[in-house]
């Protein structure tokens, strides 16, 4: 039973490595040259030491979609209105968005989850997971952006999420998000985390011109100045500059390091909620894999802070879980090369030895 975010953590252990020697050696055994694979030989072996055996299968794959409102969008931070939060979380109810199609494709389920929408999203699908922790964050350029005690109910929503994609079979997660302005709170704890200067991690997110970008800046850095005294442990800094959707991400992380599942982390606002869950625990770490870089600028220096490097690079900056999608399909070609190719001895092949 898990209560707290601090119960979580100590459930997260390293991954154990004892089934590495027996991985690589069926990897090396199959009909190619050793290693020339590439990176789908090192997805395959991550999937099995993180699942902890030799004989994997083709996961269920889900993606949690968070969708969370935030109070600096007032500030002018983004191109698009507040309205777009909860059009686009029904569009992805309804199935238009980027997203549904992406996710279809890889074969994953799609999860939306309203942890923070300012709007009641009246009439939404029975499928909309509702776990409203509040209508939208604070504006962090006038203080925080959420209570430690709303911060700890959206990351232990996440947790609760993972857990039941475990009781389910799930064994892939994939990170997703909606909320307008979101860019902001995410550069903020990149800054917060990693020290950055607030205009080398500061992008454009949905594309706001260069005035604008000098505004998001001058936003950003007074949210910084603001809550400065409440920027101490990791938990604190999520709550005072992150977003509801970034906390259940955190979370989702959290929870499926804790039962040993896999999670593939999609973009920029989405490697903000990773970098906290890591920061809660270091050992979350172990879990992940990096679907892309995006186009947003900041994401390709944390990526390297953090030692992560990505699946793929396809400039893309739409978030929803858009790349953790694509970067499912390459994870499960890893496990289908590695279940379904024939190995020399079964195919009568000869090795690079010379014998079969």
């Amino acid at each position: 039973m898990t209560n707290s975010i601090q119960d979580v953590t100590q459930q997260i252990v390293p991954v154990d490595d004892a089934r590495e020697s027996a991985v690589r050696a069926h990897l090396d055994d199959l009909t190619k040259p050793p290693g020339s694979l590439g990176r789908l030989e090192e997805l395959a072996l991550r999937y099995c030491l993180i699942r902890g055996t030799t004989t994997p299968a083709v996961p269920r794959k889900r993606i949690c979609c968070f969708a969370g409102d935030h109070g600096v969008a007032k500030e002018g931070v983004s191109a698009f209105p507040r309205e777009v939060t909860p059009q686009m979380v029904l569009n992805m109810l309804g199935g238009g968005a980027a997203i549904n199609v992406l996710a279809k494709h890889a074969g994953a389920e799609l999860q939306v989850i309203d942890i923070g929408v300012a709007d009641p999203l009246a009439g939404a699908p029975e499928t909309l997971v509702r776990r409203k922790v509040a209508p939208g964050t604070e504006n962090i350029a006038e203080g925080p952006a959420m209570t430690v005690t709303q911060m700890e109910t959206a990351v232990m929503t996440g947790v609760e999420l993972a857990n039941a994609a475990a009781d389910h079979g799930v064994g892939l997660l994939g990170t997703g998000e909606m909320g307008i302005a979101n860019t902001t709170p995410a550069t903020a704890l990149f800054v917060a985390y990693l020290g950055y200067d607030v205009r080398d991690m500061t992008g454009q997110g949905t594309g706001v011109d260069d005035e604008r970008l000098s505004h998001k800046v001058d936003v950003i850095s007074q949210a910084l100045a603001v809550n400065r005294d409440s920027l101490g442990s990791a938990g604190h800094t999520l709550a005072a500059l992150g977003g509801y959707e970034i906390a259940g991400i955190c979370g989702l992380v959290l929870g499926g390091a804790a039962r040993r599942i896999p999670v593939v982390v999609d973009g920029f606002i989405s490697t903000a909620g990773a970098l906290a869950a890591c920061r809660l625990c270091s050992a979350a770490a172990d879990y992940l894999f990096f679907s892309h870089c995006s186009m947003e600028q900041g994401h390709r220096k944390a990526l390297a802070e953090m030692n992560a490097r990505p699946l793929l690079d396809l400039e893309m900056r739409l978030g929803e879980g858009t790349g953790a999608a694509l970067a499912m399909t390459l994870i499960d070609a890893s496990i289908r090369i590695y279940n379904e190719m024939a190995t020399f001895s079964s195919a009568k092949v000869s090795s690079a030895g010379g014998s079969c």
